[in-house]
Order: structure tokens, then sequence, then C-alpha cells
């Protein structure tokens, strides 16, 4: 079965253009995506949590101009949005977002509801991709394996349904957790995975399983969190919280490592992440124009084969990791 892919190497994920633990003005995100645009990105995905709504939104205001054959758009179910006139400030990790509160609805209804809901805010009249959020461990704690079970029950079949009217052209799951995915590879036929921090420089959860059962069915692996929120590029936090001193020390080995060699950090994150067969495309997020330019120059730039071997050499990495060239 030749399964659909995302355009592309690099895409922009929408998370920070809902503000994500800080507001971006209006006219500073548009330019944003305006910018990705620019740089030949052809991939953006959003979701109805980033922002209560406002991500959407805002990719819309800027994707709804540009010619529709042009790019692939990807949102995602499970989470309907209740408006509410006292909607807390921030939720979520999002400040400022729109006045709904979430509520996680995995049924079949729900999903078309959902999906109807997204047109709106997009203002755009198809989605290329709908992937099933966050039904794992992290948001549901020890509820999570019944939630899935709803997903596999509810959502699946109904995004199953709407890929074969062609009304989208492939779904999946939107998750920060290994297993989820494995789980669906057995219970359904889903077309690619976006999965979050959990293939990158600092962690390798998904190399041993999960990689090459996607490249043995075909299934896409989209990667988010390339940076583990932030770590990798500068900051120290790692899952959106402080990270422990065990991966502080592991960055600052890594970041020690690539000056060595004159490697960006950032540029080892996103070019390693791409680097496996079985991944269409990596999507880092970006809060400003020059964020998104910069994971574009990033992606291209020249990193010696040295670089990749020391890293091995130093236990930094794995031996059956794929590396960039």
């Amino acid at each position: 079965m030749t399964r659909w892919r995302p355009p592309g190497p690099l895409g922009l994920g929408g998370a920070p253009l809902g503000n994500l633990f800080a507001e971006i003005p209006e006219e500073v995100a548009e330019s944003a995506i305006e910018t990705a645009w620019e740089g030949g990105i052809r991939f953006y995905d959003t979701a109805p949590l980033y922002g209560l709504g406002l991500s959407e939104h805002r990719m819309g205001r800027v994707l709804r101009w540009k010619p529709r054959h042009e790019f692939a758009l990807c949102t995602k179910v499970g989470r309907l949005l209740d408006p509410s006139e006292n909607a807390p400030r921030e939720q979520h990790g999002f400040v400022g977002g729109l006045n709904f509160r979430v509520r996680f609805d995995y049924s079949g209804e729900a999903t078309l509801r959902s999906i109807e809901h997204s047109l709106a805010r997009l203002g755009i009249p198809r989605l290329d991709v709908v992937l099933i959020h966050d039904c794992a461990e992290d948001p549901h704690g020890a509820a999570w394996r019944g939630r899935f079970a709803e997903a596999m029950a509810g959502a699946a079949p109904a995004l199953t349904r709407l890929r074969e009217q062609g009304v989208i052209r492939a779904w999946g799951l939107g998750v920060n957790c290994v297993e989820p995915c494995l789980m669906a590879l057995d219970q359904a036929d889903p077309d690619l995975f976006l999965i979050a921090g959990r293939y990158t420089l600092l962690d390798q959860e998904a190399l041993p399983v999960l990689l090459p059962r996607c490249a043995e069915r075909g299934v896409g692996l989209v990667i988010g969190g390339p940076y583990n929120s932030g770590l990798l590029a500068g900051g120290n936090t790692f899952n959106y919280a402080p990270a422990p001193a065990s991966l502080l020390a592991r960055r600052d080995r890594l970041a020690a490592i690539a000056a060595r060699h004159g490697v960006a950090l950032k540029a080892a994150a996103l070019q390693f992440c791409a680097a496996p067969r079985a991944v269409a495309c990596v999507i880092p997020g970006g809060r400003s124009p020059e964020e998104v330019a910069e994971n574009g120059r990033l992606m291209a730039a020249p990193i010696p084969p040295d670089f990749w071997a020391e890293l091995r050499a130093q236990g930094l990495l794995p031996a059956e990791a794929p590396v960039p060239g």
C-alpha cells in the first residue's frame, strides 16, 4: 500500500503560534507562517488545543490565501472546545488563548464535529491529515488505556471512512509516547504518527521498536519536538518541565562536541531526526519569522561525518541510530 507522505522534510509546528508559554502578537505569528511559506515549507501542523483554537485561526488567516493544492494541512481530534466566558487566561501552557475550555471526546461523532469546527476556524475547506491527539498516558494517567480504546472504537474508524471517501488523505496519532503508536499498528490501519520528543539527540525511545515497525508497515513518522521542548536549543526544559541534572549534563556534552566540530547543536538536532527511513518530516515550532528562517538554514547546514562518529564513540548515540549523510 502506497501511503500519503508530507511534502518535504521540514514542516511548521503550530503549538508556539497558539501562545505556548507566552503571548505572540498577531502580526508576528502571521509573519512566521508567511516566512515558512516563502522558505518552501509546505506541511503545516496545528490543533484545537493550541491556544484553544488560536493557532488554527492564525494558520488559516495566512494559508487560506495560498493555492490549496500546493500545501498540506494537518490538525487533530480528541478534544472539543466548549465556549466559556470565564475561561482562565492560561490553560494547558497556552497564555491568552481564546475563550474556550477543552473537553476530551474520542467518539466518532465528536471526531466529525471537531473536524467541522477546525475547518471553520481555519477558513479552509479541506484537511489533508487528521491525527487523534494525546490518547496516551501523559494527559490521562492510569486511565489512558480506556481512552485509547475509545479512540480505536470511535475516532479511528471514523477517520478510516473519511480516508476511504477521499475527504482526508491520511490519519494517525499525535502523541508524546511510543506505546500508543505500537498499539495502533496492531489494532488499526494508520498512515502516519506525529510523535514528539521521543526521537531526538537526547531521547531515542522510538528507535528500537517503533521505527522498524513503521518502516515495515510503510507508516510514516512526523517528528515533533526535535529540540526536546528547548533543551537542545539553549534552554533548560525537557518535556515542558525543568530538565533533570543528568539530561543537562548530556546536553552539555553534546554541545561541547558540536562546538569542537564547528556544528550548531540545533542543526544536528534537526538533521538527526530526519535521518531514519521511516521519518517523513520534522516539524519544529517557530515563535517568530526569525526562528522559522533559522530552522530552514539549520536543516541545510553541512555537518561533517566526524561529528556523528564522535557522538557514537562517546556513547552519546546508539550504533544503530541512522545519521545524515
